[in-house]
């Protein structure tokens, strides 16, 4: 039995004097001291295992440009490090023939238990917005086309991204909902009263099907690649906070003081509650590396001072690992308790799993330790250190 002692983040607060134990692969015990339990860690967190649901790789290696399985595991295992304890791959737009060939390696990963499962991020999206997305490969969303790459995918495809406004999009919408799949909202010029419409529309579609993990739509990287906001023009965002207030959306934010200013997030958070929130950190192959040349989606990426930018200037995709993020978004004001629930029991509960981001008895060991700055002391998997 491994037993730890000290302040940890339990069911969605920070206690004082907390011990967790496991036993194999399971939690055993999270409460009071007992006689006999160790003495209590004078610095530092214990943590669930951190949930990201959004990664294009990390460690030098991008799942997108994978061309082998040990690809797929030197990106895996940076993130692991780094306190991910469960990591979703994301494909990027590329030729359809890349995509299929790219997803059969995630889709073996899945299988091998590297990764949980694969968002597949294009060719739906729109030309207006495509950021870092390959706009060569973007396409009219078709029936045909995401069938062709979730069969690729071998039903490891939790999600798959749609631009709402584009024609098409809400026959794919329902179908994805046939499939369970869940519709994701990104790279999307959308007005509000579209990104309503077929958001509320996708919502009755999962109900009705009831396949998917979530019955939740998602709005990738809110903000992020999508028509600013405005008083008169106030674009999909303010949309989908509005359903992600009515528990009809989760709202992913890129929380790395990058993609958002620490006002934005700290703002979000005051408005939604910590079930609507999942923080990721749509991590390129960069995360965790020196600055230097990168690829994402077959396209170059420039990191300078930590900041990954296309040749043109977009963005392309984060360099932070998910405990990068949490400790960013307790800079900006975020209490700890609430930054580590959005990347963790939040995600979780968008993949449909009650085993893992928490610390409780009878869920899955893992388990994060981190000092007082937030930085890793151990991570331990499936209560294996790693």
């Amino acid at each position: 039995m491994e037993t730890v002692r000290g302040q940890a983040v339990v069911a969605g607060r920070l206690e004082d004097d907390v011990v967790v134990a496991w036993e194999g692969d399971r939690i055993s015990y999270v409460g009071p001291a007992r006689p006999g339990d160790p003495e209590a860690r004078e610095e530092g967190y214990i943590l669930p295992g951190l949930v990201d649901l959004h990664s294009h790789g990390g460690g030098g290696a991008s799942f997108p440009d994978a061309t082998s399985i040990d690809d797929v595991k030197r990106a895996a295992r940076e993130h692991l490090r780094g306190g991910t304890t469960v990591l979703c791959a994301t494909m990027s737009t590329m030729e359809l023939s890349r995509m299929e060939f790219a997803l059969g390696l995630l889709a073996q990963a899945c299988e091998e238990d590297l990764i949980e499962a694969v968002e597949i991020e294009g060719p739906f999206l729109s030309r207006d917005r495509c950021g870092a997305q390959n706009a060569t490969y973007l396409l009219p969303p078709n029936v045909e086309t995401a069938d062709l790459l979730l069969d690729a995918a071998c039903g490891r495809a939790w999600a798959m991204a749609v631009a709402p406004e584009l024609t098409g999009a809400e026959e794919l919408v329902a179908h994805l909902a046939s499939r369970g799949v869940v519709p994701t909202w990104a790279h999307t010029n959308a007005d509000s009263a579209t990104a309503r419409r077929v958001n509320t529309m996708a919502v009755e579609e999962l109900r009705r099907h009831g396949k998917a993990v979530s019955e939740r739509p998602v709005a990738t990287h809110l903000f992020n690649a999508m028509r600013e906001m405005t008083h008169r023009s106030p674009g999909a965002a303010v949309a989908y906070l509005a359903a992600a207030r009515k528990g009809e959306a989760v709202v992913q934010l890129i929380a790395d003081g990058v993609h958002l200013s620490d006002d934005m997030v700290h703002d979000v958070v005051d408005i939604l509650d910590t079930e609507s929130i999942a923080l990721i950190t749509d991590s390129m192959a960069a995360a965790g590396m020196p600055d230097g040349t990168y690829e994402l989606g077959g396209l170059l990426v420039h990191v300078t001072n930590g900041v990954a930018r296309l040749r043109g200037g977009n963005l392309a995709g984060g360099t932070s690992r998910l405990l990068d993020v949490v400790r960013n978004c307790v800079k900006a004001g975020v209490s700890l308790a609430d930054a580590v629930t959005m990347a963790s029991q939040t995600p979780a509960r968008v993949l449909g799993r009650d085993d893992v981001g928490v610390l409780q008895e009878g869920r899955r060991a893992d388990v994060l330790l981190v000092d007082k700055a937030l930085q890793v002391e151990r991570v331990y998997r499936r209560g294996v250190l790693v």
